[in-house]
């Protein structure tokens, strides 16, 4: 049984190997997402969940344009019926329901961390590459928050960004780690 190339220089992501090869690391992190979208604590307006963890840490091994791509197709799984959403959610009215603005800002947030991560050679500097890709999503998610639940910009940010700061410190901790530890083992997608 032969085993997928994972040797790839870490720091230009999938930057070689087959299409197909290419093609089946994006499917893995549409699917990463889709199941850290499940890992969650159900909270109101706005769930906890390692969705953003998935979405920068396809950002930063994909690559700007592979990273934002995974995220395409996990909204388009979502919009098209598939429950892959936090609490199985799906559809359209998600997408532009209260917590749509954080899923539609991913493919951006991916295509940002994958574009920045490259030049980012310390561990502080891919923690602040991570934490970029973090805020372009709260910053989505809070926009929509505000304008679809009529929350003023006070609710709005304490409700989908300061609730989840200590998880996002724990997230970021996270996908800086694995980035990291990719890298310095010379492995990664």
């Amino acid at each position: 049984m032969s085993r997928l190339p994972l040797t790839i220089p870490a720091r230009y992501g999938v930057a070689n190997g087959s299409l197909a090869v290419q093609m089946l690391w994006v499917a893995g992190f549409t699917l990463l997402t889709a199941l850290a979208a499940q890992i969650e604590i159900p909270t109101r307006p706005v769930p906890f969940t390692l969705q953003t963890l998935a979405v920068v840490v396809a950002g930063a091994l994909l690559g700007p344009r592979k990273g934002a791509l995974s995220m395409l197709l996990y909204l388009a799984m979502g919009a098209i019926g598939m429950p892959v959403f936090s609490s199985g959610g799906f559809g359209l009215a998600t997408l532009f329901g209260p917590t749509g603005g954080y899923l539609l800002s991913f493919p951006a947030a991916a295509a940002l961390v994958g574009l920045l991560v490259s030049k980012a050679n310390r561990t502080w500097t891919i923690a602040l590459v991570m934490a970029a890709g973090m805020a372009l999503v709260s910053l989505g998610g809070v926009l929509q928050l505000r304008a679809v639940t009529g929350l003023s910009w006070e609710e709005s940010l304490a409700a989908g960004v300061l609730v989840f700061s200590l998880w996002d410190v724990v997230k970021l901790a996270a996908a800086t780690a694995i980035v990291k530890a990719l890298r310095q083992a010379g492995k990664q997608p």
